[in-house]
């Protein structure tokens, strides 16, 4: 019954992306028909032990890398998949009893056809590069990467199913770069310590192990044993390392202890205030391999506060606002903990639980002078790890101080302190195991218990991944059980939503230039996974089917097509109601001479329910009705080996007229978004890239945040009628953000990076309406001001120098400033924000930590 019929404009935008997908489909495929390629045999490579280290300079000058056979003959990956390499690249490996030792030889046409932009460490630009894979476990899901630029710049990965390429994860490692002593060409040497990464301790093992190589001069990467990209995944396609002999995991020991200083300086210009502050602090990072599968990670009196700054935005949505993790501790190793989507590890050390609240409980007179709106993390400790029968198995725990609020009597001789948030341990435990033909089995449990009465909460959740022997279907699924029990903090009133479940099943082709799945979920009406996880809205059943056709391989003008045609379909769990129902598409491609990618989507939505906009609880009484719409996007990327490229991205989505009773007449909806993002490369050192994000919303109708106030004469007699009903507005809403960066990178161990942002959001309403029960709106001759601007600017500089492995010293300013204006404060034009930007009060912070990595097996050679 919620069959989409559109009109017959849509129906014949449809069928033209039908018929431009299928002549796509047709014009890459032979007109003769081909047998499916066989499987490629894994090449091996034999592991040749040497007596000696080798000296790291780059040369491969050491006698010991004569007896190392060679691997070579490497074959392209992109842009066109298949040929064998045209310049040699020949690659050999040693291993000891500390370390395992990569060195290669990389033959170019002549010494300028080398590209050599510097970068900051683990960020790859306009480069060539080598990179060395590891499986030590050889169950084709996990694996390591390590990347040496030709500048000599170090990039380190995790590969996992949960995370797929992690580029967050960080090793100590050593590696050295000299040019081939004609000049045409380059030479690597890299030292990959046991103690960076996880093995099993037996008498002989064959490890997973890939050689890949990038020549950014023509765009092309190759592989040493063959990666077919229509064959789904990565890690099972690398070869074999083999004959490893007497390996010992060594005792994984380090202490990286830190001091840092602060100078903040924001102008209170008020009395018992001072404008300047300072702190010291200082703690450590620890590692211990507790035995050859797991290692312990821990955080002892953190200091995360040379991270760069949130990108801070005006939320109008009834969901929560998630921001990106840039700590550390939070990224590195994580990819145990991120399985089945239940730890968002911003709740760590967030906002207290009652911040903003204490404001409810004031005795006569007294005021909320301090409200801290984070929590102190006093610790956080990780253990994880995978035996060699491919049991993963992690456990995190992080600790919070209690915050409290501060309140003053009227005199302000009298304080006390109000709870905000008691103290708070949080808890993940994982069990993982792999299987094989690339398949797997999950456990996981996330726990927070807090002190005293307040609630606590649990999520536990089973997944499972099950794919057939060719590579060819798979089959995936998730059940998740979220429990919640105690009181609301500060209150005797229970939870009100004690337990809930979500499940979700995928069916579908997984390789092959033909894919799609199906698949089905349902999220119950209460379903919590938020005290350490992020949900933004449960009360759902959805489902969808997708179906794909990609072409890896040149053909016409272009190197790739990649496409995609789907439906989905959601509804309101409790009580069941529709929500909403679309069908979607996107094709793009990358052209073969100019490397210019162009793409498109296509989006057709029916007229949705929207249940949550009106903030009524349980849901399913009120919605806000959204006519039906066609969304058409598209976006540029032009080639990043030019100085100068850009990328642009835009799309418009108009809306069908509202013409339902008591709304009629209501002008139609827009939507309109552009994204302009040029970048300029003054040098291989010195780059700049500006991007430029424009939204607009014309007519949208939604919930007014600030809602009505008895404090307000103009809300009073709507107050006295409204009742349980919502009041919603019909606004427009514009927002810009201008951010520049700039990198200048001295060595390929020093450099300085800078990002400046402003952003700015203005609301402006035009009328109001009544929604009522069962999605009717009704205009109202209300006209109180509720125009809302948003503006926030942000610095972030850093000078980071790595003066040896692991150990860094970083210089970092951060500048900040915000204003949030309502009714006749609020302004519409975009200059006037960025005047006030520039005269609003800024707070100023300048700090300098220091890290150095210190390791107990280097430590004991030293001495010994």
């Amino acid at each position: 019954m919620f069959l989409l019929l559109p009109r017959p404009a849509l129906v014949r935008l449809l069928l033209s992306f039908l018929c431009f997908f299928g002549a796509v489909a047709a014009h890459a495929q032979a007109p003769v028909a081909k047998p499916a390629a066989p499987a490629v045999a894994r090449r091996q490579l034999a592991a040749t032990r040497t007596p000696a280290p080798i000296k790291l300079d780059g040369v491969l000058d050491d006698a010991a890398w004569n007896s190392a056979p060679v691997a070579s003959e490497f074959t392209q990956f992109r842009p066109n998949p298949g040929p064998r390499e045209r310049l040699p690249t020949q690659v050999r490996v040693l291993y000891d009893d500390v370390a395992m030792y990569v060195g290669a030889r990389l033959v170019e046409t002549s010494a300028d056809s080398i590209r050599r932009e510097l970068t900051q460490r683990d960020h790859i630009g306009n480069t060539d590069f080598f990179a060395f894979f590891l499986d030590p476990y050889r169950d084709h899901l996990n694996g390591y990467g390590f990347f040496v630029m030709s500048t000599g710049v170090q990039v380190d990965m995790r590969y996992s199913p949960a995370n797929g390429e992690d580029a967050a994860w960080n090793a100590v490692w050593d590696s050295r770069v000299a040019p081939l002593p004609d000049g045409k060409g380059w030479s690597v040497e890299i030292r990959i310590p046991y103690s960076a990464i996880r093995f099993a301790q037996v008498p002989v093992q064959t490890w997973g192990v890939q050689f890949f190589r990038q020549r950014k001069a023509d765009n092309q990467q190759f592989t040493w044993n063959p990666v077919r990209p229509e064959v789904d995944g990565f890690v099972n396609q690398w070869g074999e390392f083999t004959g490893l002999e007497n390996l010992h995991p060594p005792l994984r020991l380090s202490l990286t202890p830190y001091v840092s200083a602060y100078a903040n300086h924001y102008p209170y210009n008020e009395q018992g205030k001072r404008n300047t502050s300072t702190n010291f602090n200082g703690g450590a990072d620890v590692k211990w391999g507790i035995n050859e599968s797991f290692t312990l990670d821990a955080t002892l009196i953190p200091d995360f506060g040379q991270v760069l700054s949130d990108n801070q935005v005006l939320n109008l949505s009834p969901f929560e606002v998630q921001y990106q993790e840039n700590r550390a501790f939070f990224t590195e190793g994580t990819e145990l903990f991120n399985k089945g989507g239940l730890f968002y590890s911003r709740r760590v050390g967030a906002q207290p639980l009652g911040f903003g609240t204490a404001g409810g409980q004031l005795a006569k007179g007294e005021t909320v002078y301090q409200d801290p709106g984070v929590t102190r993390l006093l610790n956080a400790t990780k253990i994880s790890g995978r035996t060699r029968k491919g049991l993963g198995v992690g456990v995190f725990n992080a600790v919070s101080a209690a915050s409290y609020a501060v309140v003053r009597d009227s005199t302000g001789e009298r304080e006390r302190q109000v709870l905000t948030q008691p103290l708070t341990n949080y808890n993940i435990v994982v069990f993982d195991q792999s299987l094989k033909n690339n398949s797997y089995i999950s456990l996981i449990n996330t726990n927070v218990t807090r002190a005293g009465r307040t609630y606590d909460a649990n999520v536990t959740a089973g997944l499972f991944r099950f794919a057939d022997a060719k590579n060819q279907y798979a089959l995936s699924g998730q059940l998740n059980y979220s429990r919640r029990y105690g009181n609301v903090l500060n209150s005797e009133a229970r939870i009100d939503d004690p337990s809930g479940y979500k499940y979700y099943l995928n069916y579908g082709k997984i390789s092959g230039n033909w894919t799609w799945n199906v698949d089905h979920g349902i999220e119950s009406d209460t379903y919590n996974p938020n005290d350490l996880g992020i949900l933004f809205g449960n009360n759902n059943v959805s489902q969808s089917a997708t179906i794909n056709y990609n072409q890896y391989k040149q053909f016409w003008k272009v190197n790739n097509f990649y496409s995609s045609l789907g439906v989905y379909q959601s509804l309101l769990f409790k009580p069941l109601l529709y929500q909403d129902f679309g069908i979607y598409g996107s094709a793009n491609t990358t052209f073969t001479k100019s490397f210019l990618t162009a793409g498109f989507n296509l989006n057709i939505d029916r007229a949705k329910n929207d249940f949550y906009e009106p903030r009524t609880y349980p849901l399913g009484s009120y919605w806000v009705r959204v006519p039906g719409s066609v969304n058409l996007g598209a976006f540029v990327s032009s080639d990043y080996r030019k100085k100068f490229a850009y990328d642009i991205n835009g799309g418009l989505r108009p809306y069908a007229l509202d013409a339902r009773e008591g709304v009629a007449g209501r002008a139609r909806r827009w939507g309109l978004g552009l994204t302009l993002s040029p970048r300029y490369r003054v040098s291989d050192k010195l780059n700049f890239r500006y991007t430029f994000d424009y939204n607009l919303r014309l007519n949208q109708v939604g919930y007014v945040n600030d809602g009505l106030s008895a404090d307000e004469p103009l809300d009073r007699p709507l107050l006295a009628v409204i009742g349980g009903d919502v009041l919603l507005g019909r606004r427009n809403v514009s927002t810009f953000t201008n951010t520049l960066n700039a990198n200048y990178t001295f060595t390929n161990r020093l450099s300085f990076t800078m990002r400046v942002r402003h952003y700015v959001s203005m609301v402006r309403y035009f009328d109001f309406a009544r929604l009522y029960a069962g999605g009717r709106e009704e205009n109202l001759g209300y006209q109180r001001n509720h125009d809302t601007s948003y503006s926030a600017f942000n610095v972030d500089a850093a000078l980071v120098w790595w003066f040896a492995p692991g150990s860094q010293v970083s210089l970092v300013w951060k500048d900040a400033t915000a204003s949030f204006l309502q009714g006749n404060e609020a302004t519409p034009l975009y200059f006037d924000h960025l005047s006030n930007t520039l005269n609003t009060p800024h707070n100023n912070n300048v700090s300098i930590k220091i890290l150095y990595y210190l390791d107990y097996l280097n430590l004991r050679r030293a001495r010994g």
